[in-house]
């Protein structure tokens, strides 16, 4: 009975010290890491998540083992979970047990010999450059609709607006977090950059093209000051009511101009600026440094992506390829004995 009652009152406790180990890791990802709120707070729930399947043993994340992380990872594939997610828990888990060994919080890192299989290094979504140039058109074609009625200047200008956004997401490949928080100052159109704070506020020169340029120029010219509100606001783009517009309006912005046909977010255009760049034979650096990637193992997931464009067009365009997909494609016919 004292057994019991012992281990019961040591079951209460554990749960506790989970939680007391993630508020400690929020802290270090707020204070140290600079990590913007919602980012923190996602850290959080996948380490949380980790740390309820362990407390279902009792267990504590300061003594989880190998296979506590490999039996979390299988219990998130057993239950639907996609690939990209998993790999994503993983490498939360990673950043979180560093902390840990690193604040001497621990001897071992459990997570140092789990590996993300290779089917996990999904290639990222993006649209065609054909489905991104329509998207551009229409954002574009109704940014030059006239101001002939009453009232239709503040749609004029948020159709400026909304062109503008589209333009600096796939001109720049910038995050969706960069674009709400980018102010006028940060914009430099006669030298074509601006200047963007990416995660744990680390900054970095963008370069804009000439479309990207123009519809900036037209915002700030005839679409902003027709949206600023009576208080002063530093941020670029702003709302029907002239705050700062949120994450969920840019990706409502996307998903309405994309169309119900494609299910195209912030996020795919920022890689379509990536992959498009690949393609036309832009070098990994390159592109490294303009997505703000700290580490070039998260850019060379577009060298994949460069290769299935180079056997697309390899099977379009040399003549063997096109026969042998061609005899691929034919009916296989029964041989009659």
């Amino acid at each position: 009975m004292r057994a019991s009652v012992e281990r019961a009152g040591e079951a209460k406790t554990q749960p506790a010290g989970n939680a007391r180990t993630v508020h400690e890791y929020l802290g270090y990802l707020r204070v140290e890491k600079g990590l913007r709120p919602a980012t923190c707070e996602a850290y959080a729930r996948d380490v949380e998540q980790f740390a309820e399947q362990l407390e279902k043993r009792s267990a504590l994340l300061l003594t989880a083992t190998e296979d506590d992380v490999r039996g979390f990872l299988g219990h998130l594939r057993c239950n639907g979970v996609d690939a990209r997610s998993i790999a994503r828990k993983l490498s939360c888990l990673h950043g979180f047990y560093r902390w840990l060994l690193l604040d001497k919080k621990i001897d071992h890192d459990p997570t140092v010999t789990v590996e993300a299989p290779a089917t996990w290094k999904v290639l990222p979504k993006s649209l065609a450059e054909s489905e991104i140039t329509e998207m551009l058109d229409r954002t574009a074609a109704a940014a030059r609709t006239p101001d002939t009625t009453a009232g239709s200047a503040q749609v004029v200008a948020i159709a400026l607006r909304d062109h503008a956004i589209l333009e600096l997401l796939y001109a720049g490949g910038l995050r969706v977090a960069e674009v709400v928080t980018l102010r006028v100052e940060d914009l430099h159109l006669d030298e074509a950059r601006a200047l963007v704070r990416g995660k744990g506020d680390k900054e970095r020169i963008v370069p804009l093209g000439r479309s990207a340029v123009e519809a900036l120029t037209e915002y700030l010219r005839r679409g902003r000051p027709a949206l600023l509100g009576p208080g002063m606001q530093a941020v670029l783009f702003l709302s029907a009511r002239g705050k700062a517009l949120t994450r969920q309006w840019v990706w409502d912005i996307v998903r309405r101009t994309a169309g119900s046909e494609r299910k195209a977010s912030p996020h795919m255009l920022r890689h379509s600026c990536a992959t498009h760049m690949v393609e036309h034979g832009a070098d990994l650096r390159t592109v490294q440094r303009l997505l703000g990637h700290a580490d070039i193992a998260t850019t060379q997931v577009y060298t994949h992506v460069a290769m299935e464009h180079l056997k697309r067009v390899h099977r379009a365009h040399h003549p063997r390829a096109k026969r042998r997909a061609a005899a691929m494609s034919e009916p296989v016919q029964a041989v009659q004995e």
